[in-house]
């Protein structure tokens, strides 16, 4: 008899583990397994089902790390001193510079600031090289055991950590990431922080809220030296103000300090942020002439070996500053179709995930809470289980892995909840003896 049926006592029963075909159903369940796939299959985009940690905004089209709310802090520490600067201390540039030269300082200095946030945002809201995961481990040529392997997910396939990479004629060794199910292409890690693999990864800043990879690096080094600059300009102008007083009032610059104390607190304050973001201008701008990232170079990756990707120091500076910046690997704002029952087979235990499904409609997944099981539905779950003991003790089982054989037949909570609210309790107890005799 096709398509799972069993005889027995003049009923026609059928193998849990083949489904059932549509047109035997009841009314009433051909309408629930309809109304089921239906319901739990939803049109999400990418973003909104993304496994990293990244946070994004104007539905998709923007792109932060998880502590994207450093950036407050940030363009904090930027805009106040330029607006004491423009408030208080320009006014007196303004009077005492001839030919209107003073408007002039005043714009300048508001237009690099502008352009010190915008490369703040082209920074920190833009992928930065994240590499897509795999839904399933690659497979290895070398290994006996398959990547569609079920527990491959669970203890990972005998996969090697590492693989060799051929980079301008010398071997690179390349890690496999756990996380991501995928070998990172070279220079490419595992940020902790955003979940995700970034390609050329160099490290992830918090001052602005996301990983620093192949596609903003260059956003950030603008940002960071012109920070610098503009940090020289508000210093260089409030000494220019702090000399205009002492000219004017003949009078030594402790007191012209007192005349204008805003000139003092910004000379100290643009004073100490240059010599931070100076000194890391001045750092990376050898980390670009030598073409290292900050990750490699605090490892030492380099101490005594030769670097494969330096091409000298005028090369290097064309392929951070002219180079073309690579499209994203991701479609954040593509839709994709959800089934949001996958996501609960995925989250059981593998016992629970393996045992033969039964058609339910008395639980609710998200909260757990358990619903009426309809009085027409009954007859059709009591007759499913009714068939899984009638193929034991025929001594045939449905088609099933052999990896564990007690496992597939354990009998799941849902079906004791089932089984205690119709009083089926006994039918159970012996199904569950009959499964420890096999």
């Amino acid at each position: 008899m096709g398509g799972g049926e069993k005889m027995r006592g003049g009923e026609k029963m059928y193998n849990t583990s083949t489904p059932m075909p549509t047109h035997q159903l009841s009314d009433s369940n051909r309408g629930i397994m309809g109304n089921h796939n239906d319901n739990n299959a939803r049109n999400l985009r990418v973003y909104q089902t993304w496994k990293g940690s990244n946070i994004f905004c104007f539905g998709g089209r923007l792109v932060f790390g998880p502590d994207v709310r450093s950036l407050f802090l940030t363009i904090f520490l930027i805009m106040i001193p330029v607006i004491l600067f423009c408030a208080f201390v320009s006014q007196r540039l303004i009077n005492d510079f001839q030919h209107q030269l003073g408007y002039y300082v005043v714009v300048i200095c508001v237009i690099l600031t502008a352009h010190v946030i915008i490369l703040l945002f082209l920074t920190s809201a833009r992928d930065p090289g994240i590499i897509p995961r795999n839904l399933h481990p690659p497979e290895d040529e070398g290994s006996s055991i398959s990547a569609d392997w079920p527990g491959s997910q669970v203890a990972g396939p005998s996969l090697p950590p590492t693989k060799d990479v051929m980079v301008n004629g010398m071997v690179v060794k390349v890690k496999y990431c756990q996380t991501c199910l995928l070998y990172r292409p070279p220079r490419c890690s595992h940020c902790s922080i955003c979940n995700n693999c970034v390609e050329r990864f160099d490290h992830h800043c918090p001052w602005v809220g996301q990983c620093i990879g192949k596609r903003n690096y260059r956003f950030f080094f603008m940002f960071v030296s012109s920070t610098t600059m503009l940090c020289l300009y508000v210093l260089a102008f409030c000494w220019v103000n702090i000399r205009k007083i002492m000219d004017t009032y003949h009078c030594n610059m402790w007191t012209a300090f007192l005349k204008s104390p805003v000139s003092g607190i910004l000379i100290l304050y643009t004073f100490i942020c240059a010599w931070f973001v100076g000194g890391l201008t001045a750092f990376h701008l050898y980390l670009i002439f030598t073409n290292q990232t900050t990750y490699e170079n605090f490892r030492y990756r380099y101490d005594g070996k030769m670097n494969p990707y330096n091409l000298g120091c005028i090369r290097n500076g064309l392929e951070v500053f002219f180079s073309k910046i690579p499209k994203s690997k991701n479609k954040f704002r593509a839709k994709v179709r959800v089934n949001s029952s996958s996501s609960y087979a995925s989250s059981m235990p593998l016992g629970d995930s393996l045992s033969p499904e039964v058609p339910k409609r008395s639980f609710n997944i998200e909260v757990g809470k358990r619903q009426a099981v309809a009085d027409e539905d009954f007859e059709d779950i009591q007759s499913q289980i009714d068939s899984v003991g009638g193929l034991e003790r025929c001594g045939t089982q449905p088609r099933h892995t052999n990896w564990d054989h007690k496992a597939n037949w354990e009998i799941t909570p849902d079906i004791h909840v089932l089984a205690a609210e119709f009083g089926m309790e006994s039918g159970l107890a012996d199904r569950q003896k009959i499964s420890r005799d096999h």
